[in-house]
């Protein structure tokens, strides 16, 4: 039989490093430890990562402030320490994906001093407030990494003017006045 108490003493930091769930450990937002899949998933080693600002990993200034305010409001006032969300983060390249982000904080009395997070890819857009179809849906993450609507089309093998039709809704439905207020908005729907 195998005794467990042989196992390395480092079974846990083999363990957070070897896991397939992308993972890490914040300090004050600042990034104190990721695993290889979580610095795979963003495109870093993790000499790039460790000891950066979070802010490094968001498409903008604005959206890191508003989910830092809205994940700080609800984990002073949870119970279980834990917060979750569906919001755009950044890939090293520059493009912009969907992921679902679930954290535990370790400092209850003050939950962003000690965290640890857990990131997972999702392969659909978005689920705003507002209803969007599937292909709304697609096409925003297209119109988040700046593709011009041609270069939707041809992505997703459909006419450019359908594109047109379909970003035309989304400005409508995101209420949004030109192209840069929709790539806003589409990120802060998250």
């Amino acid at each position: 039989m195998n005794d467990l108490n042989h196992l390395p003493s480092d079974l846990e930091k083999l363990g957070f490093q070897a896991s397939p769930a992308p993972l890490i450990v914040t300090g004050n937002r600042r990034i104190l430890e990721v695993n290889r899949a979580f610095a795979t998933l963003f495109g870093f080693e993790r000499e790039e990562l460790v000891g950066e600002h979070l802010l490094k990993l968001y498409p903008s200034q604005a959206d890191y402030q508003t989910i830092g305010a809205r994940s700080l409001s609800w984990l002073r006032h949870a119970k279980n320490g834990a917060y979750s969300d569906e919001r755009f983060m950044q890939h090293r390249n520059g493009q912009v994906f969907w992921t679902r982000a679930s954290g535990y904080t370790l400092t209850p009395k003050d939950p962003f001093q000690l965290m640890v997070w857990h990131f997972e890819l999702l392969d659909r857009a978005i689920r705003p407030s507002v209803t969007l179809t599937p292909r709304e849906r697609e096409i925003s993450v297209h119109i988040v990494n700046g593709l011009t609507c041609k270069e939707i089309g041809r992505k997703l093998d459909i006419s450019h003017r359908t594109v047109e039709v379909h970003r035309g809704r989304l400005m409508k439905k995101l209420n949004a006045k030109n192209s840069a207020e929709l790539v806003s908005k589409i990120i802060v729907v998250g």
